[in-house]
């Protein structure tokens, strides 16, 4: 994605339009009528050989492939082909031989056939052999098979064979056709055609079995032969409870479905009011509980546009999954009764969302998976929630994503209690289908487990999504930009890592964010890489800068550093909340240093100077985060110029510098309340003692 498109999709995502939010709902109503109405008609699984626990009666007219019937029928079709004989190979090479050595020692050949030449002989007695090698001998019922067939049967004769294999003399009706068929052939003279035939028409032969052709014609016998089909009548029990199941029962019942699923006139009006309706009910109630528990997250189009990405990607999932499992010929697939779906939605919203929302999703999706896929509704209901409920339990604080297999592993820990449940609620203490089912469970969360680390770093980039993981990684020291920092500037590293446990300190005391807290902080001051000597923290020399400058100018150059910061942010692909915070950290606050000295400069005359133009740009703090690393970066450089450090001075530094920030309205838009402001105090005079605590000194050598 280019960053043109790349920030004007992140513009949209963050304008939070009404109308943009109705569409983006709008879109997951129409997805989830979609997978309402194609769904497939739903029947128990069969195992076979298993005994019935009930028994199936038929609930419409259908028709189903007999396999029974029509194995039985190609059995009989192909006992009607009967033995096919033909002329030992080997004698007629002989006779053929002993032509040719007759024709060159002897003349009689042209006194029989005075027109005919030597070459014109040698051609009839090379076609001669091929008709007889070809020639095949059978019985009247396989004759009249392979017309049936419209199979040639120009080379077949009939002849109703004894068993025998002694040399026969072919019948004359038989040479009588061979002559026909070689005479249609203007190539050779009667007389040649007569003189040939005699030569072989005197001999004995032996008929052999040809093994080959037989079975062929078995073969071409039993593909033409079509699929029984029996009709089965409404009302008729296809099954009775304590029967064996067979494969004849399990193909009426898949016969039974595929009618019902036939039938279901899925373009009638009704059928299609039917599906709206559903999907509308289920779509309102998502609305209002989100309006009553979570009025953020419905303001937010964000996160409802990532909640329905996901969604609409579970669903594609699940229908995927039911269309391998009835379409599979495979024994082993179709064996699988309960697919795990929703942990897959749960551990990304878990992740992305939030916790309670995750929860919602994983009623809200197993419900409406468990109506309209083609499983067992109250098992896979049960089996799905339980794995998602766990999925949530274990996915808090996750921070690196092998983890994710390690949550996956858990939930299928959780499954199996359920699914030995239910195989003694099945009264089949011996059966293999628990363990299958428990292999499949198995296989369904590691699928999971790949699929949600796979997708993970696509929804986190395309929607903007900083999670635990990805702020880890941000952490590392090794990356190019924090090197960037400890080599270049390396008195504001120093400064970000100590604001960095300040304020993760602060936040986990007033339950917001602290490890984005921890990070972000760390970046928040990177405009400083443009221009280092302006900061007193990477002043080395003795000589300031500013001493050069204007009030004015000075003020222009400490301000550069928010512009500065955001533009490295963009070039480094930097998340919009990091990006967030370099913007807010000071919000629209005085510098009053530089402010303080152009007063001086104009005799402390406020009129002549423009207070707007020694203020940062802003905007002010819009969340937790952003007020707490705000407090935590003035107080932390405050903290160092104290000329004594006790928990009376901090408190009263840092009082001073909150209510000062309170007075200046940097604190209207993030929602941190007095409660939290003075949890904040505590834990920074805390914090900032232990950190300026005093060592024991050591004697002098």
């Amino acid at each position: 994605m280019n960053e043109e498109l790349r920030h004007g999709w992140r513009e949209w995502l963050s304008s939070n339009h009404r109308g943009w939010r109705i569409i983006v709902g709008f879109v997951c109503f129409i997805c989830l009528a979609l997978f309402v109405h194609f769904r497939e008609v739903r029947f128990e699984v069969l195992e076979l050989n298993a005994i019935a626990g009930r028994y199936v009666v038929a609930t419409v007219d259908f028709e189903f492939p007999d396999y029974e019937s029509t194995f039985i029928l190609k059995q009989q079709g192909a006992g009607d082909i009967g033995a096919i004989y033909q002329i030992d190979d080997r004698e007629l090479r002989d006779a053929r031989n002993d032509l040719e050595e007759k024709m060159i020692r002897s003349k009689e050949w042209r006194e029989a056939s005075p027109y005919s030449t030597f070459e014109e002989m040698y051609k009839a007695a090379d076609e001669l052999e091929t008709e007889l090698f070809e020639a095949r001998f059978t019985d009247p019922r396989t004759l009249q098979k392979i017309r049936e067939l419209n199979l040639p049967d120009s080379h077949y004769f009939e002849w109703k064979a004894k068993g025998e294999e002694i040399p026969i003399v072919l019948p004359e009706t038989f040479w009588k056709k061979i002559a026909e068929r070689m005479a249609k052939n203007d190539a050779y003279h009667p007389q040649t055609i007569s003189y040939v035939l005699r030569s072989f028409q005197q001999q004995s032969w032996t008929l052999v079995e040809d093994t080959t052709l037989e079975h062929s014609l078995r073969a071409s016998v039993t593909r033409a032969i079509p699929e029984k089909m029996t009709r089965v009548q409404a009302g008729t029990r296809i099954i009775d409870q304590g029967e064996r199941i067979t494969q004849r029962h399990i193909a009426m019942m898949q016969a039974m479905k595929q009618t019902l699923s036939d039938n279901r006139q899925l373009t009638h009006a009704r059928t299609i009011v039917s599906s709206l309706l559903l999907a509308l009910i289920f779509t309102v109630i998502s609305a209002l509980y989100f309006r009553v528990s979570q009025p953020s997250f419905l303001r937010s189009l964000q996160q409802i546009a990532l909640f329905v990405c996901i969604v609409i990607l579970t669903l594609l999932i699940a229908k995927l999954t039911e269309y391998m499992l009835l379409k599979s010929s495979s024994v082993v697939i179709q064996g699988i009764r309960y697919p795990i779906v929703a942990p897959f939605a749960t551990i990304l919203i878990c992740i992305l969302l939030s916790p309670r929302i995750a929860l919602f999703a994983a009623t809200f999706l197993s419900i409406i998976l468990s109506v309209s896929l083609a499983v067992d509704h109250s098992r896979f209901l049960i089996l799905n929630l339980v794995t998602s409920i766990v999925v949530i339990i274990c996915s808090r604080a996750i921070r690196k994503r092998k983890q994710i297999f390690a949550i996956c592993l858990k939930s299928w820990f959780s499954a199996i209690p359920v699914l030995f449940a239910y195989m003694l609620s099945d009264k089949q203490m011996s059966s293999v289908s628990f363990f299958s089912d428990v292999g499949a469970s198995l296989i369904f969360l590691l699928a999971t487990a790949v699929l949600v680390v796979g997708l993970l770093p696509a929804l986190e980039s395309l929607f903007g999504v900083v999670t635990d993981m990805a702020l880890m990684e941000y952490m590392d020291p090794s990356s190019e930009l924090l090197c960037r920092l400890a080599a270049e500037i390396p008195g504001t590293y120093q400064h970000s890592l100590v604001l960095a446990n300040l304020a993760e300190a602060c936040a986990q005391a007033i339950g917001a964010n602290g490890l984005f807290c921890r990070v972000a902080t760390l970046y928040h001051d990177i405009g400083k890489l443009n221009n280092p000597q302006f900061f007193t923290e990477n002043q080395q020399s003795e000589m300031n800068i500013h001493q050069l400058l204007t009030p004015l100018e000075s003020t222009h150059a400490i301000i550069s550093h928010v512009i500065d910061g955001v533009m490295l942010a963009h070039k480094y692909h930097l998340p919009d909340s990091f990006i967030d915070i370099i913007r807010e950290h000071h919000g629209t606050t005085l510098v009053y240093y530089f402010y303080h000295k152009q007063l001086e400069l104009r005799g402390g005359k406020k009129e002549e100077v423009d207070e707007r133009q020694f203020r940062y740009p802003g905007p002010r703090p819009r969340s937790r985060e952003s007020g707490i690393i705000m407090i935590c970066d003035t107080v932390e450089a405050a903290s160092r110029s104290l000329e004594e450090t006790n928990e009376a001075t901090l408190a009263k530094t840092i009082q001073r510098i909150i209510s000062d920030k309170q007075e200046d309205g940097q604190f209207d838009n993030c929602q941190l309340t007095f409660e939290e402001l003075a949890i904040i105090k505590k834990t920074l005079v805390k914090t900032l003692l232990l950190a300026h605590h005093i060592r024991v000194k050591y004697p002098k050598k």
